[in-house]
């Protein structure tokens, strides 16, 4: 055997990028089913991209994915904290490289499915957070403000005045970002808008494939309604409640999210139930278009319309098509 050749061929496999899929979109496009299908059809297992299915007793406000529905594919990230435990970019990150870790030693490929676009892209270019560890005065100075009548909207005009760039890409209900971007730029005298250009300027550690799923405007609102409804329905007062009485409060991350934070306001009697609804779905369009702004940021991505497919089972075939194999 050509001894030279056979190293050279083992020091090329070594340096071969590990595989990498992500399914994203905005919400209520349908990214779950169509994620259990690809897993299956790829020999994959999913990490969940989400700043609320990671917690613990929080169901159906976040639209979690629940074990029947998993249909024997392994999920990561998924009821790992307790609602008072904190979450963020930095957590995720690391929590997503011990999963892929894991999944990658059990011969499988990582999926990262979700709609948190930051979240995604801190782990496809392993985004150094090091210059952002913040000042914790700041910090609760900060979200002291956030808690009070037009804090958010004082925040994000805060941020817009050293930051534009950035106030234009987070969404001022994003509290947390905005934190974040106020901090490192008190940190750094820098916009985070630039640290995070260079950041994905760089090359990704992984061989990805970057999938962005979409459906027409008008269907995907409606979508976002009738799942409003459903929880509604199946509970989302009485699961609120219920962490209320385990002592969540609207000042905890896990409380911020959409449809968390308006009902406690509803049971705390500063706005009507009908109200609540009525501020979850709004809020939840808009959060909805905010998604596919994030997405058509991004490069790299492969942008896939349901309109163009007659079914899923088409849509997942081109999918397939579209990885290493074909």
């Amino acid at each position: 055997m050509n001894t030279d050749a056979y190293g050279k061929r083992k020091c090329a496999q070594s340096m071969e990028k590990k595989k990498l899929i992500i399914l994203t979109g905005p919400t209520a496009v349908g990214k779950t089913s169509l994620s259990i299908r690809l897993a299956k059809a790829v020999n994959g297992a999913v990490i969940c991209a989400d700043s609320m299915q990671v917690y613990e007793y929080m169901d159906i406000g976040s639209a979690k994915i629940m074990p029947e529905e998993m249909d024997g594919v392994d999920h990561y990230l998924v009821n790992c904290l307790k609602p008072w435990e904190p979450f963020n970019v930095v957590i995720f990150q690391e929590m997503a490289r011990q999963a892929m870790e894991k999944i990658y030693g059990s011969g499988k490929i990582p999926i990262l499915v979700g709609g948190t676009g930051f979240y995604i892209q801190a782990v496809l270019y392993d985004i150094d957070f090091t210059d952002n560890d913040g000042d914790d005065a700041f910090r609760k100075e900060l979200e002291a403000i956030a808690r009070t009548e037009n804090g958010p909207a004082k925040l994000h005009e805060r941020l817009r005045a050293v930051d534009p760039k950035a106030a234009e890409e987070i969404h001022p209900n994003n509290t947390k970002r905005v934190i974040r971007a106020l901090e490192f730029y008190a940190q750094t005298s820098r916009p985070i808008s630039e640290h995070n250009t260079e950041q994905r300027a760089k090359e990704s550690p992984y061989d990805f494939r970057y999938f962005v799923l979409t459906d027409d405007r008008e269907r995907l609102y409606r979508r976002i309604d009738e799942r409003v409804d459903r929880m509604m329905e199946n509970g989302l007062v009485e699961e609120v409640k219920q962490l209320m009485a385990m002592g969540c409060d609207r000042t905890m991350t896990s409380m911020q999210g959409l449809g968390y934070k308006e009902i406690i306001d509803c049971l705390t009697g500063e706005i009507s139930l009908e109200e609540a609804v009525y501020r979850i779905k709004r809020d939840t369009r808009h959060f909805a278009k905010h998604q596919i702004t994030w997405f058509k940021r991004e490069r790299d991505v492969k942008w896939l319309d349901r309109r163009d497919y007659t079914d899923e089972e088409q849509l997942l075939n081109t999918i397939i098509k579209m990885l290493w194999a074909a």
